[in-house]
């Protein structure tokens, strides 16, 4: 008969070393753009909207469509995803926790 361990953590937790390498807020930030872009993505998919339409809807280019969807473009305004909640219908909230 086998016998379980339980296995014990060694060291620090991800953010605790992330934040230690001096990481953490790039990461965190990276993680909420990614969020926001495949819940744009999939709103998009829900209602059937093109890139295209999209970047009509927003009233800006295809371009700058794909910036925003793009997960290795860091730095979009809140403005962008502001307008691009709208084109699929939804409202962009933020808040201080």
């Amino acid at each position: 008969m086998s016998k379980k361990t339980k296995t014990s953590h060694v060291g620090s937790s991800l953010d605790g070393f992330l934040d230690e390498q001096g990481m953490l807020e790039e990461c965190e930030h990276q993680a909420l753009k990614e969020i926001l872009a495949d819940q744009v993505r999939q709103a998009m998919k829900e209602n059937h909207i093109s890139k295209t339409a999209m970047a009509e809807r927003m009233k800006t280019s295809r371009r700058q469509l794909d910036r925003l969807l793009d997960s290795q473009v860091p730095n979009i305004t809140l403005a962008t995803m502001s307008k691009a909640a709208r084109a699929v219908g939804r409202e962009l909230h933020i808040s201080l926790v």
